[in-house]
């Protein structure tokens, strides 16, 4: 018998991969939730499959998405970056990395995490959402709107609502995995 899984993923290996193993589950993990933003960062405007493909070139190119190194990027850096094939090479989107890693470590500061930070605007606990087809969730809603809002008021860049709700379905922050996907249960059920 079939297992049935989201239909976003379905036919192409490495995102079969990612749905089944990553997206939705809950990340408390400030280096991961870090990773997760800034691929999402460079996602915008693209499909997730073209950064899947790159995510391995970004680890590499971004010091394994150390925030505390990237925060200290100097020019020299930026301009490989913008020279390196394995990545995308929008400048104003790896600029944005750099003041995202410096607003990053300022809410670590204040909140003692960016996990405390995050986790504080679903009330610590996931959404279980009722997504009959994929296609059906939506792309924004009032909380990533509020999330983005506070991002953007604290120096984040390309962290507009579409973008957020996309960080928040890949950390868990909300369940959209389909109702008959096999990943909906076992991550609802995983789920403090």
């Amino acid at each position: 018998m079939a297992i049935h899984k989201c239909g976003w993923c379905v036919g192409d290996t490495l995102y079969e991969h990612y749905h089944d193993t990553e997206w939705g589950v809950p990340v408390y993990d400030d280096a991961t939730l870090f990773e997760f933003l800034i691929l999402e960062t460079f996602q915008a405007g693209l499909s997730w499959i073209t950064i899947l493909r790159k995510r391995e070139n970004f680890r590499e190119a971004l010091d394994n998405f150390d925030y505390k190194i990237i925060s200290n990027y100097n020019e020299d850096k930026l301009e490989s970056l913008r020279a390196n094939p394995g990545i995308i090479r929008n400048k104003l989107k790896i600029m944005a990395t750099v003041t995202n890693a410096q607003s990053f470590i300022k809410i670590q500061k204040e909140f003692g995490s960016f996990s405390t930070y995050i986790w504080n605007f679903v009330g610590g606990t996931p959404i279980q959402n009722a997504v009959e087809n994929y296609k059906q969730a939506p792309a924004t809603t009032p909380i990533s709107d509020a999330l983005s809002k506070d991002l953007k008021k604290r120096g984040f860049k390309f962290t507009g609502s579409t973008v957020i709700y996309a960080f928040m379905q890949a950390t868990g922050m909300v369940n959209d995995h389909e109702l008959s996907c096999f990943r909906y249960d076992e991550i609802k059920t995983s789920t403090p």
